[in-house]
């Protein structure tokens, strides 16, 4: 493998291999090296690669037009788009500022709740309410919102004051919190938290249905969205799901949150709108937000030169729509749990291996050096980027991510695998998979991680 001069990687390297072509769940290095696409990329990649379909439809709207300024036209690209969004969230959400990442959508859905308190005469409403141990991206607003200790040192002293209540885990529940207890132990801290800064300063609450990076994979438990839903409408502050990796159709349906029967009055999805094919995310909002924008203001004050970008649209049509012609939904519902179930089995003699949760598509590993207690890993030993580069070497992308315990420490692994990868393809990510974290496990034990 050639290792020319690079910023470095999820693995701890410091090179990365430069990338040829890819076809499918399959990427060639200029090298001949094929790596198979187990986590999507960053959950990113939810057609693999190369689609010809995909291709098509970019091609044939970059020959027409790639851009057309949003104040200037509309085009049939988002106004498609925008109809399939508004059908696949049961018309919840016919409202949307097309953005071109998730760290911008979830700015525009900040900035979309502050506009919405402000269109109402309630100016006192300023406060964001985010939870421990997540991620909502780069913007400084979105990184205001997040509890991700090493992606926000640096920046400390010029992000917005934020309210922060517990991560909503059941692998790792607050101390003295039975698992019974735990979603209306989390709202009541919610509750206590809106109390304490005033109701009336209060705008919204953000989380992720599933947390992603910051978490290594971690569905709220079951009754959460409910409870802390019943909070917040009691005293008025907006509710915003982040569905920017966990959304459009990852858990294995459109919404992650339909699988919690709550709706949030704004939400932001990226990732897997349009595939990674052009980048794309939105901020979507409800239609009561819509006409107190409306009203006041005449719509959403945000947006960027780049919003609604036409070929971007256009590849999230046909992404979108070869997902529901295909079924691909539903596969991804039913054969992610038996994925998981393949992945516990396979882990059953690995005591390390914790945990094995997530929903659809969106599959996390815990790994821990004592099962009992769950106490990690020693930070210094690098026991997830052991596993990605382990992995990575032998032919399987995975995704590594660490800071789940303490903010510096633990070690989770991600899959988030194309929802049109074949049989063989699965087996493959099992067993290269496996062997990463066996491997890894023992040399951690011997403390001899080369990561």
């Amino acid at each position: 493998m050639s290792k020319p001069t690079s910023t470095g990687s999820s693995y701890g390297v410091d090179y990365l291999p430069k990338i040829a072509y890819a076809r499918g769940s399959y990427l060639f290095d200029i090298d001949g090296n094929r790596y198979l696409d187990g986590s999507g990329g960053p959950a990113v990649y939810c057609l693999g690669h190369a689609h010809p379909e995909v291709n098509a439809a970019v091609a044939e709207q970059m020959g027409k037009i790639a851009h057309a300024y949003r104040y200037l036209f509309s085009s049939d690209a988002v106004e498609e788009l925008t109809d399939i969004i508004t059908d696949r969230t049961d018309g919840h959400f016919p409202n949307a500022v097309y953005v071109t990442s998730g760290s911008e959508a979830v700015e525009s859905c900040l900035k979309i709740a502050l506009q919405y308190h402000a269109a109402r005469g309630e100016m006192s409403r300023r406060r964001f309410i985010a939870r421990r141990r997540s991620w909502h991206g780069n913007t400084l607003g979105a990184l205001s919102v997040s509890d991700f200790k090493t992606r926000r040192a640096s920046f400390e002293g010029s992000l917005l004051d934020v309210s922060f209540v517990s991560a909503a885990n059941a692998y790792r529940p607050p101390d003295g919190v039975a698992a019974g207890d735990l979603a209306a132990f989390l709202a009541k801290e919610l509750e206590d938290e809106i109390l304490k800064v005033g109701p009336e300063k209060v705008a919204a609450f953000i989380f992720e249905p599933v947390v992603g990076a910051a978490g290594g994979v971690v569905p709220a438990p079951e009754g959460y969205a409910k409870a802390v839903e019943a909070v917040c409408r009691r005293h008025g502050v907006l509710i915003i799901g982040d569905e920017v990796m966990c959304g459009s159709g990852r858990t294995g349906t459109w919404r992650a949150l339909e699988q919690d029967g709550v709706v949030p009055d704004i939400m932001s999805v990226a990732k897997g709108l349009a595939a990674g094919y052009v980048p794309l995310g939105a901020a979507l909002y409800s239609d009561a937000v819509h006409r107190t924008l409306v009203d006041a203001h005449g719509g959403a004050q945000t947006g960027h030169t780049f919003t609604g970008h036409t070929a971007a649209c256009a590849a999230a049509v046909a992404v979108q729509k070869i997902i529901s012609r295909d079924g691909l939904l539903d596969h991804v519902l039913a054969r992610g749990e038996a994925f998981r179930g393949e992945l516990r089995k396979a882990f059953a003699d690995v005591p390390e291996v914790g945990d094995v949760r997530g929903r659809g598509y969106f599959i996390g590993l815990e790994i821990v050096s004592d099962p009992e207690s769950k106490a990690p890993f020693r930070p210094n030993l690098s026991v997830h980027a052991d596993i990605g580069r382990r992995a990575f070497e032998a032919g399987l992308i995975c995704y590594p991510c660490t800071g789940n315990v303490g903010g510096t420490a633990g070690d989770t692994v991600i899959l988030a695998p194309p929802y049109n990868a074949s049989e063989e393809e699965l087996a493959e990510i099992l067993s290269k998979l496996t062997v990463a974290v066996k491997d890894s496990v023992h040399a951690a034990r011997k403390g001899e991680t080369l990561a």
